[in-house]
């Protein structure tokens, strides 16, 4: 059997919690390979971004023809795409390589509150990269910006899902992590077929949680790489991203620190 191969286009998180680092450990841990194209080297750790430096625009699509040309990629997911110009690029890349499931991980803001993401650059996502995705993973405050839904219950997710899917997403998954009234984090998926299925799964009071997007989006490819359908790699994904908060790293910084990208595994 080949080896499924799943590519990742974000970047760099230093600190080792989020963005390239976080998806690769991911994909390792779920048994695929892992190939990147870096989109922006962040200065980062557990206490925030401390900067931020593009790679240059030419340097970006020397990487994605470097991987379009010799990889047989069964799914790629893109995490921060620092503006419009690299998402216009990427989105260009992708028409013209349309080769695997897209998961968008619309990274927009780190866990200390740094941008991620230019302001100008959401118009670009809703009209060039949403009508790609096959699956779009925001969380509360990603969903408001994309749509302009203020979210404050399950009646907004759900407004908001099927605005995404209108724009071309063929699943929604609108994370509940950042509700203030539920007791669990529930999830909204929003299926191609137009059903709604929602995951919950405890809330867990902790500060370390830096990273869980990226991972959870990561996990979502993976599944799909290897073969499984969204909602089977959606569920597993989300046991996954449960076990990685609920099993802390011990001391892993003095901020935000990162989830256990193996807890997964040594709970199975």
């Amino acid at each position: 059997m080949t080896t499924k191969q799943v590519l990742t286009i974000a970047g760099s998180d230093s600190g080792g919690g989020a963005g390239i680092q976080a998806d690769l450990k991911t994909f390792q841990e779920r048994n695929v390979f892992g190939v990147s194209v870096l989109t922006a080297v962040t200065a980062q750790n557990t206490l925030g971004v401390h900067g931020v430096h593009p790679v240059p625009l030419e340097m970006v699509e020397a990487q994605l023809d470097a991987i379009f040309s010799d990889f047989n990629l069964s799914a790629i997911k893109t995490g921060m795409l620092v503006n419009g110009d690299y998402m216009e690029l990427i989105a260009n890349k992708l028409l013209d390589h349309k080769i695997a499931p897209l998961i968008i991980d619309p990274v927009m803001v780190a866990k200390g509150g740094h941008p991620l993401m230019a302001s100008t650059a959401i118009e670009v996502m809703k009209n060039r990269l949403v009508p790609l995705a096959d699956v779009i993973t925001p969380n509360i405050p990603e969903a408001e910006a994309l749509t302009g839904i203020e979210i404050i219950n399950k009646e907004d997710m759900l407004k908001a899902a099927y605005q995404l899917k209108e724009a071309g997403s063929k699943v929604v998954i609108i994370k509940g992590g950042h509700t203030l009234d539920d007791p669990k984090a529930s999830d909204l998926i929003l299926l191609e077929s137009g059903e709604e299925v929602w995951l919950s799964t405890p809330r867990i009071d902790t500060k370390n949680t830096h990273g869980t997007g990226c991972t959870y989006s990561a996990c979502i490819a993976a599944e799909i790489a290897k073969g499984h359908s969204v909602l089977e790699a959606i569920k597993t994904a989300k046991a996954y991203i449960q076990a990685a908060i609920s099993n802390p790293l011990e001391q892993v910084g003095h901020g935000h620190g990162p989830t256990n990208h193996w807890a997964y595994r040594t709970e199975n």
